[in-house]
């Protein structure tokens, strides 16, 4: 069997109008979220797409080479316009995704890992990855459902189609906290600050 081709998708087209500033250049240990997510994708995804809108041209200065920028022209029709736009920048040959919001940089790359060699061998239509029995981000989809998310209308959510494929998903429990941080407010941030801070 072939080794599986595996992208990775990051959605960064939001207004972040409750943090106030792009979450992707919010900083977490000396490095953006942005670059976190870049750098915890890159081992296992390849291509790896970020999808902008609001801001983009200020996000888009620190993409680094060996990722795609997409644009989103009309973000305010919320994340799954942003999903669309990012699905449709795959190549063909492409057999599955890994994708996730901006809003979660405290993931870890072996849970990137972990996800990939999961689809490898189950090539289960939905893997996602689950710590201490909570669901979380990013998630696997394959090709399969690629092109059913395609097909929808904007309007649509991509909850209804993962939702509906729950009998079929395949789980992985990893030892990743990260995978339930989703940083939407002020103070979601100055939580994952002060957890991340280095002990005195």
């Amino acid at each position: 069997m072939k080794e599986a081709a595996i992208a990775g998708l990051i959605l960064s087209a939001g207004a972040s109008r409750r943090i106030g500033s792009p979450k992707a250049l919010l900083e977490l240990n000396g490095a953006t979220f942005l670059d976190r997510l870049i750098r915890t994708f890159r081992a296992a995804c390849d291509p790896l797409i970020v999808v902008l809108g609001y801001d983009a041209e200020h996000i888009r200065e620190s993409i680094p080479a060996d990722a795609t920028a997409v644009l989103n022209p009309d973000p305010a029709r919320g994340m799954f316009s942003s999903l669309q736009c990012g699905l449709r920048a795959l190549p063909p040959h492409i057999d599955a995704v890994i994708f996730t919001p901006v809003d979660y940089p405290a993931l870890r790359a072996d849970t990137i890992a972990a996800l990939a060699k999961a689809f490898e061998q189950m090539q289960a239509p939905i893997t996602r990855p689950r710590y201490a029995g909570e669901r979380g981000h990013p998630v696997c989809i394959s090709r399969c459902v690629i092109d059913e998310l395609l097909a929808l209308p904007v309007t649509a959510q991509a909850r209804d189609v993962i939702h509906a494929y729950r009998p079929r998903t395949e789980y992985v429990d990893v030892d990743d906290p990260g995978i339930l941080v989703d940083i939407d407010l002020p103070e979601d941030y100055q939580r994952l600050q002060a957890q991340a801070a280095p002990a005195k």
